[in-house]
């Protein structure tokens, strides 16, 4: 039976990205995967301004951009005319939001292409992944983890990782339920095409008739890619035809579209759009993230951007852990600081998919943080806007980019306007006079981006430090 640090089981954006940050911190860690192939449709196919700033840092943006694009305007049709734009989010409200960022709005890479760049990216660090290793249970005590395969040998792990998606193998081998309802009751298709005589400018939307009964129809250019994702909403009860033919009616009924037109189908799926939280993140040595952990409704993008940082939340920690001097108990904050954040989003994304929000500030996940996490300790007599837990800005400091700084699996001492006390090796000192998104004091920056402790001086930097394996 092997041995390993780490078994992440599932090799969707989750798996990867946290087999990306283990792989770099030098953990030994195995991504196992019941297919045996990778995810093959666009699914998730919104990249958040947050999630940029993480892939940025797990070493994969330029592969990224390269491999998707902005997303287009709406244009509205009606009896094969077009009738009016529609833009899907608030640009003005998103460029408020992103004005400490070097991302300033969501980014369209369809989910398969992301995950082949994360699966290259994890093959590049020396790690791989085993295909066709379908997880049924596993056994756990004080020392480690021991995985169960329909086939194959079990393998043993000091921890363990379900990022197997929302009907989690290993989440129902612990016994953990999930808490949820249904958004909507109407079932949707979605599937990948290559179309003919529909251009790739525009995110075409289709409105139900009141007439046929049926639902809305969107049809979205997959930017990097010469396919479109087609997306129906079908009446409550409805069995969706999710075959080539059954595609081609559907956009040939709801548009001025021929059955034709539709050159080829590449995958398509069907699915009902729900909200599920798990009961916990965590039991013992094992921890959920990703969609075994939440399932969000696809409106608003946020169930793929939640879930990559998940792990880069629970990346760190483990490497803190199994290769510093970081206690165990480091490894109850995941959940502590997950759970909430996952609950906030489920919240957002009904609300989206309900018509009750629109995209905009919330949605492209640059506020989201940690202050009321134990792991956030603030001891300035007068605090600026910027506190402990919070999300650490981008911006310059004495000529430097502060990203650039933080890129890597260390953490970051910055310094405004103050002396930098001496600190280990592991962290890296950012200092300059001035930087306003900061204001004067010191900001110790976690691996994941967040200012775990601020202070006006050094005084009570060394017991966090030591608190976190430092």
């Amino acid at each position: 039976m092997r041995t390993t640090d780490v078994v992440i089981v599932g090799a969707g954006p989750t798996g990867l990205a946290l087999g990306v940050d283990l792989a770099r911190r030098g953990v030994d860690a195995v991504v196992v995967e019941k297919a045996d192939g990778l995810f093959p449709g666009s699914r998730g196919k919104g990249i958040q301004p947050r999630t940029m700033e993480v892939l940025e840092d797990l070493g994969v943006l330029d592969a990224i951009l390269a491999a998707g694009g902005r997303y287009p305007v709406g244009m509205i049709w009606r009896d094969g005319e077009r009738v009016g734009e529609h833009r899907m989010f608030d640009p003005e409200e998103v460029k408020e939001a992103t004005g400490n960022s070097a991302f300033t709005e969501p980014w369209m890479v369809p989910q398969w292409r992301t995950q082949r760049i994360l699966f290259a990216r994890l093959e590049e660090l020396g790690a791989r992944v085993a295909f066709g290793r379908e997880a049924v249970g596993l056994d756990q005590n004080g020392d480690g983890v021991t995985v169960r395969f329909a086939d194959g040998p079990d393998l043993r792990a000091r921890y363990a990782v379900a990022a197997d998606g929302g009907r989690s193998a290993v989440r129902r081998a612990l016994g953990i339920a999930m808490t949820g309802e249904t958004v909507d009751p109407n079932p949707v298709l979605v599937s990948d095409v290559t179309i003919s005589g529909l251009d790739r400018d525009h995110w075409h939307l289709f409105p139900p008739r009141e007439e046929d009964g049926d639902g809305l129809m969107a049809i979205c250019p997959l930017a990097g890619t010469e396919e479109f994702q087609l997306v129906a909403r079908f009446p409550e009860g409805t069995v969706v035809d999710v075959s080539a033919d059954g595609v081609r009616k559907v956009a040939a009924a709801r548009s001025h579209l021929a059955p034709e037109d539709i050159t080829e189908v590449r995958w398509a799926s069907d699915f009902q759009p729900r909200m599920a939280l798990a009961d916990r993140f965590r039991q013992g040595r094992v921890f959920l993230a990703g969609d075994a952990a939440h399932v969000h409704s696809p409106a608003g993008g946020q169930g793929l951007n939640t879930s990559v940082q998940d792990a880069y939340n629970l990346g760190w920690k483990l490497g803190a852990v199994l290769t510093g001097n970081a206690p165990a108990a480091l490894l109850d904050t995941y959940e502590e600081e997950r759970r909430p954040i996952a609950a906030d989003m489920l919240g957002l994304t009904a609300g989206v998919h309900r018509g009750e929000v629109r995209r905009g500030a919330a949605t492209v996940q640059l506020g989201l943080g940690y202050r009321e996490s134990s792991l956030s300790q603030d001891t300035r007599a007068a605090r600026t806007a910027l506190r402990a837990g919070d999300r650490a800005p981008d911006g310059t400091l004495d000529g430097v980019r502060l990203f650039d700084a933080f890129r890597g699996p260390h953490w970051t001492l910055v310094a405004v306007g103050v002396a930098a006390p001496r600190v280990p090796d592991a962290v890296r000192v950012a200092a300059g006079a001035e930087q306003p998104s900061y204001g004067k004091g010191l900001f110790l920056v976690r691996p994941d981006g967040y200012v775990g402790w601020a202070g006006d001086t050094g005084d009570g930097l060394d017991g966090y430090l030591a608190r976190v394996g430092l």
